[in-house]
C-alpha cells in the first residue's frame, strides 16, 4: 500500500486517528520493528486490537507533518536511555552501582550480574538494570577512554 493514501491526526484526547482511504481506525499506536538497530525503518500502525493496518517502510519517505506526529509518539511510549559516559562504578564485581551521563540526564543503575550486558552488535550493547530499565550503548567505541575503560571490566 502507498504511504501517500493515508491521514494520521490527533483526536480531542490526543489519541492517533488513522484514515486510511475511506475508514477511519481510532487509538492507533505505532510500532518499531527494529528500535535499535533501524529506528526509522519498519513502522507498523496498529489498532486497538494489535491488527496492523499500515506498514511504513522509512519514515523519511512520509510527509513531515505525519513523520512528526508519529516521532512525538514513538518517544512518549518508548524509553531506552543512551549511556554516553560512565563516570564512575563501585566495584569491578557484581552487583555493581553505575554513575553514568544519557541522553536522557544523569543516572545511576544497578548492575546486578555480567549476563545482564547484551551484546548487540560489534558495537552495541544493551544493559539491564536491577529494577528493568533498559540502556543502550549504541557504539561503545564512541565512547570516551575512560567509559571504555569502566566498560572493559565487565565485557
Amino acid at each position: 500500500m502507498s504511504t501517500k493514501d493515508f491521514r494520521l491526526r490527533r483526536d480531542p484526547f490526543g489519541r492517533l486517528v488513522l484514515e486510511l482511504d475511506d475508514d477511519v481506525y481510532e487509538t492507533v499506536a505505532p510500532v518499531r520493528s527494529f528500535p535499535i538497530s533501524a529506528p526509522d525503518e519498519g513502522i507498523a500502525l496498529v489498532g486497538a486490537g494489535g491488527t496492523e493496518l499500515l506498514w511504513i517502510d522509512r519514515l523519511q519517505d512520509i510527509p513531515e507533518d505525519i513523520r512528526c506526529l508519529l516521532e512525538e509518539e514513538l518517544a512518549s511510549r518508548e524509553f531506552i536511555p543512551e549511556i554516553r559516559t560512565i563516570r564512575h562504578v563501585s566495584s569491578f564485581a557484581t552487583p555493581s552501582r553505575w554513575d553514568v551521563e544519557t541522553n536522557r540526564g544523569d543516572a545511576v543503575l544497578l548492575l546486578k550480574a555480567e549476563e545482564d550486558i547484551r551484546r548487540l552488535s560489534a558495537v552495541t550493547l544493551l544493559i539491564a538494570d536491577a529494577h528493568g530499565v533498559q540502556f543502550l550503548i549504541r557504539d561503545m567505541l564512541r565512547l570516551d577512554k575512560p567509559s571504555r575503560r569502566l566498560l572493559d571490566h565487565f565485557l
